[in-house]
């Protein structure tokens, strides 16, 4: 045959791409269920993410959520968890085996706690008189004092308690709501961390970080003193009509510039952020100015008292911003001022007084508004404390070492139980042996109160959709769910 006479294969593909042969194949391979699907352009998730409101997979108990988040680890035995038989064997050699995370200062000496629990509220909750107001409110509140993450060093242990996971870079928990409910208001953030004076707890960003969801998920830093967020009021030549002539422009630009990248989430992020920025110039400075609060609502939450003042302010603002559609608000302390590996006895009941007062105040106000039935309100941090004193060089001075085996935080309104006591430890304080509740247990408890399935709220990335549970045995712990 001659050679000349063959087809060549760019002669072949020309011919049949373009003729009937190829449409038709192309007919029964969609018939057939058999034809790839058309390609898109490379974005893990949906193409367009915003902060509208989004149906929850079934009906809600919880729209809210205020995270009072103690960074370095309270201890439980001397607030919630109290333990007899510390106290029978105070300074005596610990019977049992420790695992110590600063070797450096260890010791294997008993502590007993040097505070009293009394029963408190008709449930009978004990609880340490470091914690009186608490006390006032325990009726309301659900008392874990099972939990469990199980790694011992801060920075593992804040991210298995806020993303999931021990490893950094997942998204936070105010994250995952915002992805998964969007907000009630697209005048404010729906995502608010309310900073201390004194600085941002230690791994700062990392409390409210979105990871690799899309940025518009991030939590919204507020500064601690005024103006808690810069540069709102517009300069005065700009203010009124010239200004909201300007947005109008800069919107129609924004718009036209997305269409041309589809699918670019930094670009969709930046562009849903310049937008808020523009609402929130009346709407943040309202939310966040406690000026015309009455009198009364102060004095609740002892504003009127220097020891108060700074986390009461906060808290009232939590109030403040949940009440106009907020949906995740974070309060956070500073550096990990929770972590008394030394000067406990004096450096606990400082800390308390800080915070006792305004977080029982919370869920007073919360309640009389009639908001606590949908708001969930969370007091604790990443572990606890073991049972044996650390830095034994006086008693004034010995703290105690990292525990993430068995600690204690409660939870109140949005669905939980009230005045209920959930889990043990065992009778040293130091491992969770009934009724556990792992990290991831807690995650998925708490999205069921937000009408979210935690093996259905998930995010496709690198070909693979990614929970706040993923890859876990998580459970839903039904025994504290009202």
């Amino acid at each position: 045959m001659n050679p000349t006479r063959l087809c060549s294969r760019r002669h072949f593909l020309h011919a049949n791409g373009f003729g009937l042969g190829s449409l038709a194949l192309a007919w029964l391979l969609r018939r057939d269920g058999l034809l790839a699907a058309p390609m898109k352009p490379h974005v893990d998730g949906p193409l367009r993410f915003d902060l509208l409101p989004k149906p929850p997979h079934f009906a809600p108990k919880a729209k809210a959520m205020i995270s009072l988040f103690m960074m370095g680890g309270p201890s439980q035995m001397d607030l919630f968890d109290p333990k007899p038989m510390l106290t029978k064997y105070d300074g005596q050699v610990f019977p049992g085996e420790i695992k110590y995370d600063n070797l450096a200062q260890a010791s294997a000496k008993v502590f007993g706690s040097p505070w009293t629990f009394t029963p408190r509220g008709e449930c009978g909750m004990e609880l340490s008189e470091l914690l009186p107001k608490l006390g006032e409110v325990a009726d309301d509140i659900t008392l874990i004092r099972s939990m469990h993450s199980g790694v011992n060093n801060h920075a593992q242990a804040l991210y298995a308690i806020n993303n999931g996971r021990i490893l950094r870079g997942r998204p936070a928990l105010g994250s995952w709501l915002t992805y998964g409910l969007g907000s009630e208001t697209q005048e404010l953030p729906a995502y608010m961390v309310l900073a201390h004076p004194a600085g941002l707890p230690t791994f700062d960003a990392e409390h409210y970080t979105n990871g690799w969801l899309p940025a518009l998920y991030q939590g919204t830093l507020i500064r601690p003193t005024e103006p808690r967020i810069l540069n709102l009021d517009p300069p005065a030549a700009l203010a009124g009509q010239p200004q909201a002539r300007q947005l109008e422009l800069l919107k129609s630009f924004n718009e036209s510039h997305l269409a041309t990248h589809p699918g670019e989430l930094d670009l969709q992020a930046r562009i849903a952020s310049y937008e808020l920025a523009a609402k929130m110039q009346t709407a943040a400075k309202e939310a966040l100015d406690i000026s015309n609060e009455p009198g009364s609502i102060k004095k609740l939450y002892g504003i009127d008292d220097p020891k108060t003042r700074d986390y009461a302010t906060r808290c009232l603002i939590a109030r403040r911003l949940i009440e106009r559609g907020v949906r995740f608000v974070q309060v956070l302390n500073s550096g990990q001022s929770w972590d008394h590996h030394g000067s406990l006895i004096s450096a606990l009941p400082k800390n308390c007084i800080a915070v006792d007062q305004p977080s029982a105040a919370l869920l007073t106000d919360l309640k009389q508004r009639g908001l606590l039935d949908t708001t969930v309100v969370h007091w604790g941090g990443e572990m606890g404390r073991l049972p044996v004193l650390q830095n034994d060089v006086g008693r004034d001075k010995c703290g105690r070492d990292h525990n993430t085996y068995g600690f204690s935080q409660w939870v109140a309104g949005g669905g939980f139980k009230r005045g209920h006591v959930h889990g043990e430890t065992d009778e040293w304080g130091q491992h969770a042996v009934k009724d556990v509740v792992h990290h991831y247990d807690w995650h998925a408890t708490l999205l069921q109160c937000f009408g979210l399935d935690h093996t259905r709220l998930t995010y496709t990335r690198n070909g693979l959709n990614a929970s706040l549970t993923d890859g876990q045995d998580a459970r839903v712990v039904q025994e504290i769910l009202a």
